[in-house]
């Protein structure tokens, strides 16, 4: 446990303000990180195969979290005329993290697609068809 000496390095809060000042800069400081965590995994996407998505989602959505509490209480309109510039290149961001994660999930849908159609070419070597039970109406 700390003692009153440790303690009485600390500034003093004499008044709202520095608090309000505080949270301008927090949630900029936040929307900086959901950024660097967009362009990070984008670039991953796009980079790699083994990119672990899976971090990635944890981790934006811990950013998020962290927004939205900072974001409590405040007023949307001021926070959103003090941070314009900052959501306006987030929004970029996300359209281009959304472009590499579609074009990721097509990618998996083909190669899925394509070990289907392999399956079903391999069983459908006739050793199991219905004519070869009689079933099969002419």
């Amino acid at each position: 446990m700390a003692d009153q000496s440790e303690l009485s390095n600390l500034p003093a809060r004499t008044s709202e303000a520095p608090v309000q000042f505080a949270r301008r800069g927090n949630l900029a400081a936040i929307i900086g990180r959901i950024e660097e965590a967009v362009d990070e995994e984008t670039a991953g996407i796009r980079a790699s195969t083994g990119y672990d998505l899976k971090a990635s989602n944890a981790r934006k959505s811990r950013y998020l979290y962290e927004l939205t509490r900072a974001m409590k209480g405040a007023n949307e309109i001021e926070f959103l005329e003090q941070h314009r510039e900052g959501l306006a290149r987030l929004r970029q961001k996300l359209a281009k993290n959304e472009a590499a994660i579609l074009a990721h999930l097509n990618a998996v849908n083909e190669v899925a697609n394509l070990l289907k159609n392999a399956i079903q070419r391999a069983e459908a070597d006739g050793t199991y068809s219905a004519r070869e039970f009689g079933w099969a109406r002419a």
